[in-house]
């Protein structure tokens, strides 16, 4: 009978095999970007608050960085820590073994990849460090690269070496479990307080869809003035004699009210719209159109000026990531 019980108790968990394995590859997933996306907020965070004058890549604040953890870490957190309530529960109550396979080989499996992902992050911190990032921002990332891996290694390591599981409920594992569980929600809600909103992102990006509009303008009034000696009448005439001025291109594009234009002068003339945002506070890889048009919130018009062979008109180039 008791060679029976243990013939039914491996069959048990030979067919739970299948099940458990993948709870932990997706926990592995799952782990993976929420670790890398609560490093990249935090990362966010030290980059805006901490402003380098050299400006480099990895030293320099990215939104876009930040939306794509914060959208990480909304669908990787439920996920990982579901499935570790899972596991944790199928362990207690004796569904899975402590010391079968899968879970052994999986678990450190977990560590290697983790181990492997974690290197990669200090490595391209201390890279950054080496190509001239402030100190104080070395150190405060190497130090949240390092808490994240410890925080992970040392779950893991306890996890897989803790002697009883069966029946019994781990205190320190309820503390790695709601720890790591309070500081994910806290990165969370940190981020939101600094990332630029869908309704600022959209309107941002119909201001730059405007300002291409007037760059495009622009090379229209230059040409037409080198081909007539003077300006345009009015907006209308460019679409009437380029044919790469489309009616649409002197219009806002949500409420296509006409552009205004102005003569000031034999050279001069605005550009009008009315504008959804500021571009004044832009960051330097983003300065391209606050240099060639800045301008406020509101109805706003841009002055330029026709510029001849002898004139020297310089324009910054865009920086492209």
């Amino acid at each position: 009978m008791i060679g029976g019980g243990n013939d039914i108790s491996k069959h048990m968990h030979n067919t739970h095999a299948p099940k458990f394995a993948f709870f932990y590859m997706l926990s592995l997933v799952a782990l993976v970007f929420m670790s890398l996306a609560t490093g990249m907020i935090i990362f966010q965070q030290i980059n805006k608050g901490i402003v380098d004058v050299l400006d480099t890549f990895s030293g320099r604040f990215n939104d876009g960085q930040l939306k794509f953890a914060i959208s990480a870490l909304i669908i990787s957190a439920p996920i990982f820590y579901y499935l570790m309530y899972l596991i944790n529960k199928s362990l207690i109550k004796g569904d899975l073994d402590k010391d079968s396979a899968v879970r052994r080989w999986l678990t450190y499996f977990i560590l290697l990849v983790a181990a492997v992902v974690m290197i990669g992050w200090l490595i391209g911190t201390l890279n950054s460090f080496l190509n001239g990032e402030l100190t104080t921002k070395f150190l405060l990332k190497a130090i949240t690269a390092i808490g994240i891996s410890a925080g992970i290694f040392s779950f893991f390591l306890y996890d897989i070496k803790r002697d009883k599981v069966k029946h019994e409920k781990d205190a320190v594992i309820n503390i790695f479990f709601y720890a790591s569980l309070a500081v994910v929600i806290i990165v969370f809600v940190s981020a939101l307080f600094i990332v630029e909103s869908p309704t600022e992102t959209r309107n941002r990006i119909i201001d730059d869809q405007i300002l291409m509009n007037f760059d495009q303008i622009d090379s229209a009034i230059n040409t037409y003035y080198q081909e007539n000696s003077q300006l345009p009448d009015s907006l209308a005439a460019l679409s009437e004699e380029f044919s790469y001025i489309r009616t649409e291109d002197l219009a806002d594009p949500v409420t296509k009210e006409n552009f205004g234009y102005n003569t000031k002068g034999e050279k001069s003339y605005e550009l009008c719209a009315n504008f959804r945002t500021s571009n004044m506070d832009r960051v330097i890889n983003e300065r391209y159109y606050s240099d060639r048009w800045p301008h406020e919130t509101g109805e706003q018009c841009l002055g330029q000026k026709i510029y001849g062979n002898d004139d020297k008109r310089i324009v910054p180039a865009p920086v492209f990531e």
